[in-house]
């Protein structure tokens, strides 16, 4: 409001002004015998008398994809994920707590992919499909690392939704983001692909090959998916930045690196990968303050599992792993990614940190056993 009374102001003063200088000004007519001072303008050579306005390109411009048809194609292949678990209040007693989640059906014997944090702990899922019919529901493998689950209901025949390519996205491309928003029931909201392959930290996990769009991503959405105006699902929608004056900030699971981690839920329950064998905790100042420790960067060992590959080097809790094949440890998400990143077998360096001591060791990665072990 105050620039506006400013310019406000400084109008009349320019017009003012202006009508000063014009009234200090005699114009006088120039007569015929005036000379001028300066030369004719030469005649362009591209005037053309015989120019006129080019005709309209012919046929009409393609028509942009409808939202509803993508939506109506898409929606009987994704569910309501409803879960019950068991919470405790501040005296400490038990008491059943409710979320709600999304899926997408995978096959019609009733697969269906959703995020790990919406099943983790639960003990009892129910998913209701377009129609209103609900279904008991089932886990059949985790995966925490990359925030993936696969269920399935106990029903057959379903609908369920085809996959695309998320390595075709582009930045600008049009998406629609479908899933039970709030847990009030499946809806749409659409948006384009703002950004590709990124990574963001949830709760001191990284999550990783993200697919950033304004599409809006809501609790209840989890585990939905992200579809490309062809209707197939090229991301499953997991996370979106909450923050005051942020808007437009929601991320999926690209499709393409969770087929591999899908297709392994499915056949055996869990995943599997390069093991090293401890628990993690990252290291900050406050951290090493209240652990009395001798550095404030790294990764704190706060569990190692008898007889794994690090407690055969002699890593034992309370040491800080600062280095992992001779590339530096800043945290544990980097310890987790020179982990991931090497194959089962690899004999591996570790340079780690107990007191004051700077110490090396080498460790045989194995492959990671089931979680149930």
């Amino acid at each position: 409001m105050k620039t506006l009374l400013n310019r406000s102001r400084a109008l009349p003063l320019a017009l003012a002004f202006a009508l000063v200088l014009l009234a200090g000004c005699v114009v006088v007519e120039p007569s015929a015998t005036t000379p001028t001072s300066t030369s004719p303008r030469p005649q362009s050579e591209y005037i053309d008398p015989a120019w006129t306005f080019p005709a309209s390109p012919q046929g009409t411009p393609d028509t942009l994809p409808s939202i509803a048809d993508v939506v109506r194609d898409v929606r009987p292949a994704v569910v309501s994920v409803m879960t019950e678990m068991v919470g405790y209040d501040l005296f400490n007693q038990a008491y059943t707590q409710e979320a709600a989640g999304s899926g997408i059906i995978l096959d019609s014997s009733g697969y269906i992919i959703t995020n790990n944090h919406v099943v983790e702990d639960a003990q009892e899922i129910q998913v209701e499909l377009a129609d209103g019919t609900t279904y008991p529901a089932t886990i059949v493998g985790t995966d925490s690392l990359t925030d993936l689950a696969v269920i399935r209901a106990e029903a057959t025949g379903l609908a369920y939704a085809r996959l695309g390519e998320s390595q075709d996205l582009e930045v600008g491309e049009w998406v629609v983001a479908i899933g039970n928003a709030l847990g009030e029931g499946i809806s749409a909201s659409e948006g384009i692909v703002s950004r590709l392959d990124v990574s963001i930290t949830v709760s001191g996990s990284t999550l990783r090959d993200l697919i950033q769009t304004t599409a809006a991503i809501n609790p209840g959405n989890s585990g939905g998916p992200l579809v490309n105006m062809a209707g197939e699902v090229i991301g499953i929608n997991s996370v979106k930045v909450a923050s005051i004056g942020v808007e437009g900030m929601s991320y999926a699971i690209a499709i393409d690196g969770a087929r591999e981690v899908i297709q392994s839920l499915v056949n055996q329950g869990y995943v599997t990968r390069p093991w090293l064998g401890v628990s993690l905790y990252n290291v900050d100042r406050f951290t090493a303050a209240i652990n009395d420790l001798s550095v404030d960067t790294g990764a704190l060992v706060v569990e190692v599992t008898r007889g794994g590959p690090a407690a055969s080097a002699g890593i034992a809790k309370g040491d800080v792993i600062v280095e992992f094949n001779g590339t530096k440890v800043a945290s544990s998400d980097d310890l987790l990614q020179g982990i991931i990143k090497s194959n089962v077998g690899d004999s591996v360096s570790i340079t780690y940190v107990r007191g004051k001591d700077r110490l090396t060791t080498s460790a045989q990665l194995r492959e990671s056993p089931p979680p149930w072990d």
